[in-house]
């Protein structure tokens, strides 16, 4: 009699052995420990510029190894003039005041529509600018993702709207509102009239290759929607009128 052998296991059936599991499971564990310090780094970031101002930022020290920057100065919130705050909320994210650091109604507009323009609220550029770098890519927009509701959770708007506007770009080595006053228009954030405002607020999405020499069909626009989100309440989490 023939005795029957059983059939061999298939490979995939076959059992791991026992150092590649090890080697699996050391793997996974630090991973893991990556990721979520990665993460605890990112919460403790945030938190810490809610309240310290960003010395510096990853665009700065890669256009400071291009060319000289330009003089900044930190400038408060309240020493910008209002209608410079309006401007950049009117040109970048007109829903501001409303949206948790995603504006889904224009993210659903974009998909519908089928363009190739952002929805990015004034939220995820500042994570961007503030904690990131520029160039396009699959773990910058993840890390943006990941910090835009941490920042809306742990800063004020107003707060938001004063990291960004002292962080943005406004020209070649131009960086925050104090610089873009000073070296277009000879003056300084609280005196900036409308016009200057929505002319400045204009150069934003391409501060490399837009300008502020004349006005533009965008800088009008600016100057109106700003106008705009003033009298319908959009401005009134960052606008607030002074206490009497």
């Amino acid at each position: 009699m023939f005795t029957r052998r059983s059939p061999r296991p298939a490979a995939d059936d076959a059992p791991v052995p026992l150092a590649r599991r090890r080697w699996r499971g050391m793997a996974l564990f630090w991973l893991r420990y990556a990721v979520l310090r990665a993460v605890l780094v990112m919460v403790g970031s945030v938190a810490i510029y809610g309240f310290v101002n960003p010395p510096m930022t990853w665009t700065m020290v890669g256009v400071a190894r291009q060319q000289a920057l330009a003089p900044r100065e930190w400038v408060p919130l309240a020493e910008i003039a209002p209608v410079m705050r309006r401007a950049v909320v009117a040109a970048e994210d007109a829903n501001f005041c409303s949206h948790w650091g995603f504006d889904m109604v224009e993210i659903r507009k974009v998909v519908a529509s089928g363009s190739s323009r952002g929805a990015s609220t004034i939220t995820q550029q500042t994570a961007k600018n503030a904690f990131l770098w520029q160039r396009r890519s699959w773990p910058r927009k993840a890390a943006e993702t990941l910090l835009t509701p941490q920042i809306e959770a742990l800063w004020s708007k107003a707060r938001i709207l004063e990291v960004y506007l002292n962080v943005a770009e406004f020209g070649p080595g131009i960086f925050g509102v104090h610089a873009a006053a000073a070296a277009h228009f000879g003056t300084t954030p609280d005196r900036l009239t409308p016009v200057q405002a929505a002319r400045l607020a204009a150069v934003l999405p391409s501060p490399r290759t837009r300008t502020t020499a004349a006005p533009s069909a965008r800088s009008r626009a600016i100057l109106d929607g700003a106008e705009t989100i003033a009298r319908d309440g959009r401005a009134a989490c960052f606008d607030r009128p002074p206490r009497g």
